[in-house]
């Protein structure tokens, strides 16, 4: 259980192909010790959607495994750009009309703060004194008619273009990664998840989940509960539990604010 900055973190991370699929397109990496997570969504064909997920997550890997020298949250970015240059030119050398995609979140903790980087429409949630917070925004079709005021919440869920992003690593030859800031809390919860389980669970059932036991715990019992649904998809989670240091008491004294998605 490592400690940064008076936070030392704990994690439990899961796959699954889900019940109707053969091929998992999903991936993540759990590093909690380099206070580091991502999961991945491959997009394409079967072999091509999961080396487009693996590549994801064995670049954020081995940015862990080599400390960079400067701040982590870019030595991320700059890894997951690389992909999608490496992702671009396999496509193209295939041929016209080839896709070797995958979304992407990640979180990335340094000192008292979490980055928030990500492209397509996996998602970050934050859980903070019992109250459920989208972190990220997703790449998607439906997002930006809900934005536009043109769909509910509830009618994006079952709209017949759900599955349409708008960004992948791998799409196209430029990648802009968006990413927010959030100030870190002792007892703060983080999910990390491909949308294969938010097309199962609503946000309700997450944080009723997330609001007892640990991050193990959670994991199982999000799992556990998407694959007694529909679940047609993959799926791939991640539940970061922050904890404080013994000795830390700066953290205790700082106003608790609410997750907000920075504009």
């Amino acid at each position: 259980m490592p400690e940064s900055s008076g936070f030392i973190f704990k994690s439990a991370a899961t796959t699954h192909p889900g019940r109707v699929r053969a091929v998992n397109q999903d991936a993540f990496v759990e590093l909690p010790q380099q206070g580091l997570w991502a999961v991945a969504d491959g997009v394409g064909g079967h072999q091509q959607g999961e080396a487009a997920s693996q590549a994801v997550v064995d670049a954020v890997a081995e940015i862990a495994s080599a400390p960079p020298t400067g701040p982590l949250v870019e030595a991320v970015r700059q890894g997951i750009l690389g992909v999608n240059r490496e992702l671009v030119q396999r496509a193209h050398a295939i041929g016209s009309g080839t896709l070797i995609a995958s979304t992407v979140v990640a979180l990335v903790a340094e000192a008292s703060r979490c980055v928030c980087l990500w492209a397509g429409d996996s998602r970050i949630y934050g859980f903070r004194e019992g109250q459920l917070a989208r972190l990220t925004r997703d790449h998607s079709h439906v997002e930006h008619l809900v934005e536009q005021g043109v769909l509910s919440r509830e009618e994006a869920l079952h709209h017949p273009e759900a599955n349409i992003i708008l960004r992948a690593v791998g799409r196209e030859d430029s990648l802009e990664l968006d990413a927010a800031v959030y100030d870190l809390y002792a007892q703060d919860k983080f999910l990390l998840c491909t949308d294969g389980l938010t097309k199962e669970l609503s946000d309700d059932e997450i944080a009723a989940i997330l609001a007892q036991g640990d991050c193990q715990a959670n994991c199982e019992q999000l799992l556990e509960l998407a694959l007694s649904r529909t679940c047609a998809d993959n799926l791939a989670l991640i539940v970061v539990d922050v904890c404080q240091a013994l000795d830390d008491t700066t953290i205790t004294q700082r106003r608790r604010r609410p997750h907000v998605i920075p504009d």
